[in-house]
């Protein structure tokens, strides 16, 4: 660990202590914080997925198979090259999007009403970030059905300090930073569910020696000023 990452760590707790007050947000909890973070995938909530750099597509035209192609990677700046009409911009769009947009180059180049299916073949690997009172914090893969307690289990579990009745989930949600706090006990007991991880969450077990401020702080804190480092 580099010393500027040393002084950064160490600098948080009173960074987060310096800007928490009376008035700071207090996360959900209990029932309430199933409203944000909802126990079980709830299909009407669920986006559509938008296509990544490295994801493998699968494109046929109908009638048309010398313009298919099979499990082609997106390039890292978000394209894929195709029959006739060349490079396509796939990466940030959803697989109806760019159906359509190939159908469009396609009749731009002479083609009749042609009908494109575009097929995910595979993802790009996407990830979750524990931290906090667990043996190894740090950013774990997971697919879609990883659940609260999968992710700890991940990070090599929770520490003996670990106040498992205060951990919380941050996620982004229409663009805001949203977050809640679960009781991990009463899920391990079955008295309360286990709440589905999406990727991008960022997941922080409190512990005995963590005040409620900083979760207050982390949930109006800019994402990115949680990593950067705090040389004041």
């Amino acid at each position: 660990m580099t010393k500027a990452f040393s002084v950064a760590l160490l600098s948080l707790p009173a960074f987060l202590a310096g800007c928490a007050t009376k008035e700071s947000f207090q996360l959900p909890q209990g029932q309430q914080a199933y409203q944000v973070i909802p126990p079980r995938r709830i299909e009407a909530d669920q986006p559509e997925y938008k296509i990544n750099a490295l994801d493998s597509l699968t494109i046929t035209v109908f009638r048309e198979p010398d313009l298919a192609v099979q499990a082609a990677a997106v390039e890292s700046g978000g394209g894929i090259v195709l029959p006739l009409i060349g490079r396509v911009q796939a990466a940030g769009r959803t697989t109806t999007e760019l159906s359509k947009a190939i159908g469009e180059q396609l009749r731009q180049n002479g083609l009749r009403f042609p009908r494109v299916s575009v097929i995910i073949a595979d993802t790009e690997t996407q990830n979750v970030i524990v931290d906090g009172a667990v043996g190894q914090a740090g950013v774990y893969p997971i697919n879609g059905n990883t659940t609260l307690l999968q992710s700890i289990a991940r990070a090599r579990g929770a520490t003996r300090t670990a106040d498992l009745d205060r951990v919380a989930i941050f996620r982004t949600i229409d663009g805001k930073r949203n977050g809640a706090l679960f009781d991990v006990l009463a899920i391990r007991e079955g008295r309360a569910p286990d709440p589905y991880i999406r990727p991008g969450d960022y997941i922080v077990v409190g512990s005995s020696s963590i005040k409620s401020f900083y979760y207050d702080a982390l949930a109006v804190l800019p994402a990115f000023g949680l990593f950067a480092p705090l040389l004041y």
